[in-house]
């Protein structure tokens, strides 16, 4: 576009003020990228040809136009297009540095937004051929991974093919493109199927139709993978490796480009395009990639402290070096949930745990998923074949429940992604610890999750999610099918002391076990319940441990005691 055709588009209302009198070359000057810029120093993003939009954040004083305006003269700019909200007019030091160096220089009033002049511009750029277009996307993309953000690059694409493209994670949750979203059905539904076509080693891109609309769907892979000259071709060769390598499940943990067309029929001009949104798209994955190995390093923390011999006291104090804490400076610990994970493609292959972090991490971060949290409140690490997640839950001021995992909506969001992906064959278990309001509580809430998970794995669904309800009525659920006298000779054998103690010396050890079950083994929910000192009740349940010669630590000693107390 020619900045004399820009500046006669009425709407815009655009005023030149360096320009006028020069001569008409000066004015038949092209425009081949519209990038925004408020750094003082923007050489690095300027190839020459480009209609830059500048807020004046940099600007504070006179003398600082002088090199912003020889930075872009050097480079080769088209023109300088200056907004006039910050400063409420284009400084007049702008416009001597600028008359000094012959940029023109354009004042874009209040009320007229650089989107509106980005888009005027990319209507004309979309009638150049496909080389052109993917050459505004490179320059664009400097400036736009910088900040990881591929919105804007994807608005691109839309306003020079008319598609709508949206990046997708393998849960199906919208990570970046148009909106409004995809339906939460149709976003699954697509992920599921591009699973599918990557577990069996199909060539991108995928062709999906579902009624009728056909998407083609693109691997986004990590930057590295992104070596050769064609994204689609990158990553059809990386589905050959894994397939090569006995498939290792990376694909749990891909992004994916929906694109609303059919791009294995498009021209090469228009495939180099998709190409370089690709890796555009991956550097911002990259990005979100180093942040989540930073939450990865917290709960390998964790995980090693829960295996020390360090005293819970001391954990905040310990997990204030790691990485996240001196960021986020968030040095308490905050009411969690322990989430552990293992899976099978069939009966001698684990599915890996890494894989399965990675796919947990996005699952619990959707909208519509099991407990609303954002990404940066879910840490995982892996155990040996064991994902193990921790979620830190949101803390709901006044008389409100404090909100927990739902497993039944965890386990829906799941099973719609992973059923083809898995087979016949192939099984995911999950089990989910209660809350743990302390530190103190840690060990005996992933032992928890741990039990659970091994319920789960005993289901007969393809995925399948068990929490702490569904240990209680797993348990109880048995008993009917034991006879009575043997029930009430184990609840005689197991309560029995307590009962006796509490008769000879008038105390209320079984009131106080029922109430520490009743509240999950919270000490603090308990003292509250019972009007205790926290001290007092740990008196209790010792004297408890003590008596029966059983550790209350123990979920399996919980249980039994809940089976006591429901035969008795």
């Amino acid at each position: 576009m020619r900045l004399r055709e820009l500046l006669g588009i009425e709407e815009l209302g655009l005023l030149l003020l360096v320009g006028p009198d020069a001569d008409d070359g000066v004015l038949d000057r092209a425009i081949r990228a519209v990038p925004t810029i408020d750094l003082a120093d923007p050489g690095r993003f300027l190839t020459g040809g480009e209609l830059v939009l500048t807020g004046l954040a940099w600007w504070q004083e006179d003398g600082d136009a002088e090199p912003f305006v020889r930075i872009l003269d050097r480079a080769g700019v088209t023109a300088l297009a200056a907004g006039e909200v910050e400063h409420g007019c284009v400084p007049d030091d702008v416009v001597r540095a600028c008359r000094r160096h012959g940029l023109p220089l354009i004042a874009v009033r209040p009320e007229t937004s650089f989107g509106a002049i980005t888009e005027h511009v990319l209507r004309r750029v979309q009638h150049r051929p496909g080389g052109d277009l993917a050459s505004v996307v490179e320059r664009h993309r400097r400036l736009l991974t910088d900040q990881g953000a591929p919105d804007a690059v994807l608005e691109l694409l839309r306003s020079s093919l008319g598609l709508d493209v949206r990046v997708l994670s393998a849960t199906g949750r919208q990570i970046a493109g148009a909106h409004p979203a995809l339906r939460p059905k149709t976003a699954v539904a697509l992920a599921s199927r591009y699973l599918a076509a990557r577990r069996a080693h199909e060539a991108a891109p995928h062709r999906v139709t579902l009624g009728d609309r056909l998407y083609s769907l693109v691997p986004v892979r990590d930057t590295a993978t992104l070596s050769t000259p064609s994204a689609v071709s990158a990553a059809s060769a990386a589905s050959a490796a894994a397939a090569a390598a006995g498939g290792h499940a990376a694909e749990l943990g891909d992004w994916l480009l929906v694109v609303d067309a059919d791009t294995s029929r498009w021209p090469a001009a228009d495939a180099e395009l998709l190409d370089r949104i690709v890796e555009l798209v991956a550097d911002a994955r990259s990005v979100h990639d180093q942040e989540k190995a930073v939450l990865s390093d917290l709960a390998r923390r964790i995980l090693d402290l829960l295996y020390s011999d360090v005293p819970p006291d001391e954990w905040p104090i310990r997990l204030r070096s790691t990485a996240h804490c001196v960021v986020t400076r968030r040095d308490r610990w905050q009411r969690s949930q322990f989430v552990v994970a293992e899976g099978q493609w069939d009966a001698v292959r684990p599915i890996p745990a890494a894989a399965l972090r990675v796919l947990l991490e996005e699952a619990l971060i959707h909208e519509d998923g099991p407990v609303l949290v954002p990404p940066e409140d879910v840490a995982g690490t892996v155990d040996g074949e064991q994902a193990v997640l921790l979620v830190r839950l949101p803390e709901r001021p006044g008389a409100a429940p404090d909100p927990v995992l739902d497993c039944a909506a965890l386990q829906r969001k799941l099973t719609a992604v992973l059923t083809r992906w898995l087979g016949p064959a192939g099984s995911v278990s999950l089990g989910v610890s209660s809350p743990v309001p302390a530190p103190g509580n840690a060990r005996r809430a992933l032992e928890q999750a741990r039990t659970a998970l091994r319920v789960a794995a005993d289901g007969p669904d393809r995925v399948t999610v068990r929490g702490p309800d569904d240990l209680t009525s797993h348990i109880l659920s048995l008993l009917p099918l034991i006879p009575a006298e043997t029930r009430h000779a184990f609840a005689t054998r197991l309560l029995g002391p307590l009962r006796d103690h509490d008769s000879r010396h008038r105390t209320d050890l079984l009131p106080t076990l029922e109430a520490f079950l009743d509240c999950d083994a919270s000490w603090t929910r308990c003292a509250a319940r019972l009007r205790l000192h926290v001290n007092s009740l740990r008196h209790r349940i010792a004297r408890i441990e003590h008596l029966t010669g059983r550790d209350l630590a123990r979920l399996e000693t919980r249980l039994d005691f809940l089976a006591a107390l429901r035969a008795g």
